[in-house]
C-alpha cells in the first residue's frame, strides 16, 4: 500500500543523505525511483541533489508553478516507477502536497519528501505544515546543538555570526548561513 511519508529535520541532519541512500537501495535491486528537487536550490548544481558528506545524483526540478500529480503520471506512463524522492520538501505549495497526497492514492506510488520544518524565525514553512497534516508516516532525523541536545531550530547567522531576526522566510544557504541548535540556545542566540 502507498504511503506520503514526511522525513523532516533541522539544516545539517542528513536528510539527503538518506534520501540518496534509500533512492540506491531501490536501484540495487533493480527498481527505478524518480528524484525531486526544487528547481531554485542549485546548491548541488542545477538539477541535483548532493549532501553535504560528498555524495549527488541527478534528480528532475519542480517549482511552485508545477502540478505534481501530472508530473509523477507524465513519469510513471514512461516507464515503471517504484517510489518518488522529493528534496527540499519544504518549498513545496499547499497544493502541492495534495497534489502529492492524490497520486499516492490515485497513482498507487510511495512519495518520500526530506525537507526543513521550521524556519529561522520557528516558524513552519506551507509546504512542511501541509505535510505534518497530511502525511501517513512522518520522521524526524535528528541532529544535536552544539551542547548535545537535539537540535530543533535553526539560525540565519550574517556574515559576522550574528543572529539574523529578521527577512525572507527562503534564503538559500549551507553551514555559512545556518546553525541548527536546541530550542534554548536558539531563543539565547535571537535574543527571545
Amino acid at each position: 500500500m502507498a504511503k506520503l511519508y514526511f522525513h523532516y529535520s533541522t539544516m545539517n541532519a542528513g536528510k539527503s543523505t538518506l534520501l540518496l541512500q534509500a533512492a540506491h537501495n531501490y536501484q540495487e535491486r533493480g527498481m527505478e525511483s524518480y528524484l525531486l528537487t526544487a528547481q531554485f536550490d542549485n546548491r548541488a548544481g542545477e538539477g541535483r541533489i548532493g549532501s553535504r558528506i560528498g555524495i549527488g545524483q541527478d534528480a528532475d526540478t519542480f517549482s511552485h508553478l508545477d502540478d505534481l500529480f501530472y508530473k509523477i503520471e507524465k513519469r510513471i506512463n514512461k516507464r515503471p516507477c517504484a517510489c518518488v524522492f522529493i528534496d527540499e520538501a519544504q518549498f513545496l505549495s499547499h497544493e502541492q502536497v495534495w497534489q502529492l497526497a492524490r497520486a499516492v492514492d490515485d497513482l498507487n506510488i510511495p512519495i518520500m519528501c526530506y525537507g526543513l520544518r521550521v524556519d529561522f524565525q520557528g516558524n513552519l514553512f506551507p509546504g512542511s505544515a501541509t505535510l505534518l497534516a497530511l502525511s501517513d508516516e512522518m520522521r524526524e532525523i535528528k541532529t544535536i546543538c552544539h551542547c548535545g541536545k537535539k537540535a530543533t531550530m535553526v539560525v540565519r547567522q550574517d556574515e559576522n555570526g550574528d543572529a539574523m531576526i529578521d527577512g525572507e522566510q527562503v534564503q538559500i544557504g549551507g553551514n555559512e548561513t545556518y546553525v541548527s541548535l536546541c530550542r534554548k540556545h536558539w531563543r539565547k542566540k535571537v535574543g527571545q
